[in-house]
Order: C-alpha cells, then structure tokens, then sequence
C-alpha cells in the first residue's frame, strides 16, 4: 500500500531549467514528463532567464499561461519572469527569472546579510560565480512567494519547494526564513567540496574518513560556496542526493547524512523505436565513418569497432586520461586483430569546425591525411588542451598500420556542429562500445544512455551508475554478457584499472556475431530497471518525508 503523501503544488529549481549545461538537465528533463502526467500543470520548474533579447531554444513562452500573476508579479512586486513551457517530453510549465536586477553589490550585501543572520552563512570570501549563483537563488524564491500569495495558497495546500545544487541555496534560503509553511527539499547532486578534492588530484575516496569539509574548503578557497551547500543539508526538511557514494561524501565533508537516495532514472523515448533503431544506426555508422576516413586518408576495415566516451571536459575526473591512456596500451598490444576507431566525444573551446576537413566532405575526397587529423574542430588553445597534448605524448598518430584510431570531437553534439551535424544521441547509436572509466562521477548518465541504445558500456566503481548497477543486479557477473562492466578503481590502482580497460576493449574485439548481439540485447535489458517509472518512487517518498517534517515544525 501507497502511503505517500501527494503534494498539490511541486516548485523546483535549478540553474539548468531550459539551460543546457550538463548532467543536471537531463535528470530534470527527462523526469520532467512522470511528474506533468501525475501532478498536471502542478509541478513548475524555475530557472534562470538568459534568453531575454533572444529565443531560447529550450522555452516556448505564453501570453496567456498565469497571466494574471504574471502581470501583477511584474506591476506590482518587481518581478520580471517569462512563464511558458519547457520544449521537453510532458512540456511542464517552466518559469524563467530575471535575476539581475539583484546581481549587484548593493542587493548582494542585502542577500548575504540576511543568509548570514538567519542561518550563519559565511559568504565572506564569495567570488567567481557565487554572487551570481545567489542572486538567481534569491530571485526564484521571490517567484515562488510570490504565486503562493497570489493564488492565495495555505499550509494545507501542501507545497514543495524543491532546490538543486548549491547554486539555488539562497533561494532554500529566503523560503525557510520567510514561508515556513512550504516544505522544502534540497539535493546536492555533486558536493562542491568533493569535486574540488577530486579536481585538484588529492585522494579522495581511500582518505575521504580523514577529511574535514571545512578545513578542506579553506585550503581550497571554497569556504562560501561550501558553506551554503552545507548549511542547506542542514536546515532543508529533506536533503537528497544521487547516489550511495555521494551520500559518502555528504556524510563526511557536509556533515549531514542524506534522508534519501534519488538515483537519477531517464525515459527511453529518445531511442528509435525498433522499426526504425536498424536504419538509424546505419545512418550514424555512415556519417562516423565518413568523417573519419575524411579525416585518415585511407579506408576504414568493414568490421572497425567504434568505441565511444563522452561527456564534460574534466579530464582526470570523467577518466578521460584513463581512456587514453588504454588506447595507446590496446594499440601496443599484439593480441588485437580487428580495428578500433575511437571518439572521444567532449565539447572544449572551440573557434569552430575545420574549414579543410569541411571543404573535403563537400568534396567526398577521402585521399591525404589532413594535419592532425586527429581533431574534428579548431580550438582557441590547442597548446594547452589536455586531451590533444594525450594523444600526441602517446603516439597514437592515426597511422593506416596501427589498429587503433582516435577522433576527438571538441564541439557540442547539438545538430549544427559544422561537421556532423547530428546530435549526440544520433551519433551514439552508430557505436559499438562506449568506455566511462571516471574518478568521480556522482552518477553518471553517460554510460546509462549507452546502454539505453543497446550499446555495452564500461565504467567504475566510482560511479554512481556503477554502484547502483552492482547493488541492484544481484545476477550481475562483471562481464560484457551482462551489458555493463564496472572496473574497479581506487586512488592507487590507476595503471592496473587501466589495464583491465584495455584487456575489456580486447575481450570485446574477439566476441562472435552472435554473442555480440546478445551483448546488445542484454544492455538494453540493463537500462529498463533506471526508468523514472522505476525511480520516482524515490521522490515521492521525499515529497512525503519533506511535508511531514514541515507538519511537525
């Protein structure tokens, strides 16, 4: 029996509403669709308006949806939002807010002021993006007391004010000081203290007992940002995160164990349906390989394997090293036969496509190497860029002899490139095997969306994906017939990790017809238990614990 409790209105908040950034849009997006089939037009997403002398390719705006409110807001409040719905499965109601106005010194002092006597929060050494970070927070707590008032809403209308991420604290922040009746919920999706350890190559898992967040965050000068992170676990009716191993870090760095585990789930409707998913995977094999051999000079062999990774350009943290650094051991290894050609699929800064590599697809002249003809786009600092200085110091120079090749796309797959233009999950389908070996990874959507295309995947146990895949499939035998291979790595066994990486690519390349198409079949399996079907259940849950702990305030 369902004893849930179901809330009337759902807010949420985060700095990549109708803003595509990174991981955080997609569990928002994707779950997006349970919650406007079960709570209709009740849960109302809050996000930054950046798009104002521009359309934003995320937001449909409306002149009519709440339009009284908006009015008013506007008129009477000060409060300059765009309501509309955001262009994502269920198409929820999306608000996006003006933030600044309140982005200057006057208001900030006015905002840390207020954090600081109400709840002790130290924004003293604030720089960077948190002044920012806090004006939008500010802002959407603005808008939600803004429509609760407005609408003439009550305690007993059962609200949920739900914050992602340190950057909407100060909006935690304003509700919990100003509307105790709503209940609230923070999630901590990665702790900023955490991935500042990881990012500046300190041990963090084998030595995370031994951490303290606080002084960790003054010797890396992120003790506001810290601060508010920690401070919002503490007080929030509900504190959240993603994963079991981030719920580690939150213990020990922000002092607070999380009251739930929401693991991030995803709909499965961006994936051809299977009438269309063969011809779809062509079309992707077809354009993969004719930028490549554009590329090489030379052809491709028939049965190349297309190995993938992708993903934010954190390049010790996402394991983009450790990637490299296996490719240029599998190529050195007699015991491969078949070709591997490898995509490392990671936007950087870019000045934009190559105008050679162009002229040469509009030619479809596939003779002579271009210069590096590792590198699909120009970049601004090629010098400085860690994943194409990787790929020289290895030698892994593309050579018609060597049975591993590299491509390295540094642009944002979004169907414009300039060489592709496909999107990623257009791309993605075309590959055979995809490798995710992170150091920290709360979650990690990258291997689940590979498994979603049937495509296997190898990631760590430093995954939040990777621990969920080994504590739920109890069946689950570490082995490619299984879908997902989950290498083990700590903080010391970087070379033996990247070893079994490589002895796994090899394993692949000797895998028969047959088995590989179970191979395929078992991946998909896999990915069907991570539906929002399947994890909404967890929110739920936390919208019960968040308004029952409210009740009792």
């Amino acid at each position: 029996m369902d004893n849930n409790i179901s809330p009337d209105y759902i807010f949420e908040t985060s700095w990549e509403v109708c803003n595509q950034v990174g991981g955080i849009y997609t569990v928002l997006s994707t779950r997006a669709k349970t919650l406007q089939d079960e709570h209709k037009d009740k849960i109302i997403f809050i996000g930054p308006d950046f798009w104002q002398d521009k359309k934003c390719p995320f937001f449909t705006e409306s002149k009519t949806l709440l339009k009284p409110w908006v009015k008013y807001a506007r008129e009477h409040e000060n409060i300059n939002i765009r309501v509309g719905r955001w262009d994502i499965p269920g198409k929820p109601i999306a608000i996006l807010v003006d933030f600044k106005p309140f982005f200057n010194k006057e208001h900030l002092d006015k905002i840390y002021a207020q954090a600081w006597a109400s709840f002790g929060v130290n924004s003293i050494a604030a720089f960077g993006d948190y002044g920012e970070a806090a004006s939008f927070g500010f802002a959407s707590g603005l808008v939600i007391e803004s429509y609760y008032h407005f609408h003439k809403l009550k305690k007993e209308d059962k609200v949920i004010a739900h914050f992602n991420e340190w950057m909407t604290a100060f909006g935690l922040f304003y509700i919990k000081s100003q509307m105790p009746d709503i209940a609230t919920i923070f999630t901590t999706h990665a702790t900023s203290i955490g991935r500042s350890i990881a990012g500046n190559n300190k041990p963090l898992y084998d030595y995370l007992s031994a951490y303290n967040g606080d002084q960790m965050a003054r010797e890396l000068n992120m003790e506001a940002k810290h601060s508010a992170e920690k401070t919002a676990a503490h007080i929030v009716d509900c504190f959240t995160t993603v994963s079991e191993i981030t719920g580690l870090e939150c213990k020990q760095l922000l002092e607070k164990q999380p009251d739930f585990i929401t693991p991030n789930g995803f709909e499965d409707n961006f994936v051809p349906s299977a009438s269309t998913f063969n011809d779809k995977k062509k079309e992707a094999r077809d354009i993969l390989t004719t930028v490549a051999e554009t590329m090489l000079g030379y052809k491709l062999d028939d049965d190349a394997i297309f190995l993938g990774t992708c993903g934010r350009y954190e390049y010790k943290n996402k394991g983009i090293d450790a990637f490299i650094d296996a490719l240029q051991r599998l190529s050195s290894d007699s015991r491969l036969e078949k070709e591997y050609v490898a995509f490392i699929m990671v936007p950087s800064h870019i000045k934009g496509a190559r105008e050679d590599l162009q002229e040469k697809l509009r030619n479809n002249d596939k003779t002579g190497q271009l210069p590096d003809n590792f590198i699909t786009h120009e970049l601004f600092s090629p010098e400085g860029d860690n994943i194409s200085s990787a790929i020289k110091w290895f030698r892994l120079d593309n050579n018609k002899e060597s049975k591993v090749k590299v491509i390295f796309v540094p642009s944002y797959l979004n169907g414009s490139d300039g060489i592709f233009n496909k999107s990623y999950y257009e791309l993605l389908i075309g590959l055979d095997i995809t490798a995710f070996p992170s150091y920290y990874e709360p979650w990690g959507y990258t291997p689940l969306e590979s498994i979603a295309f049937g495509i296997p995947t190898i990631t760590t146990n430093l995954s939040g994906f990777g621990m969920w895949v080994k504590e739920t499939k109890h069946d689950h035998t570490n082995s490619l017939t299984d879908g997902a291979v989950i290498l083990k790595r700590t903080d010391y066994n970087y070379h033996e990790m990247v070893d079994n990486l490589k002895l796994t690519l090899l394993e692949y390349s000797r895998l028969d017809k047959g088995t590989i198409t179970k191979v395929h079949q078992k991946s998909k399996e896999l990915s069907h238990a991570a539906l929002w079907k399947n994890f909404i259940v967890f929110y739920k849950e936390s919208y019960t614990f968040a308004l029952k702990a409210r009740k009792n305030n």
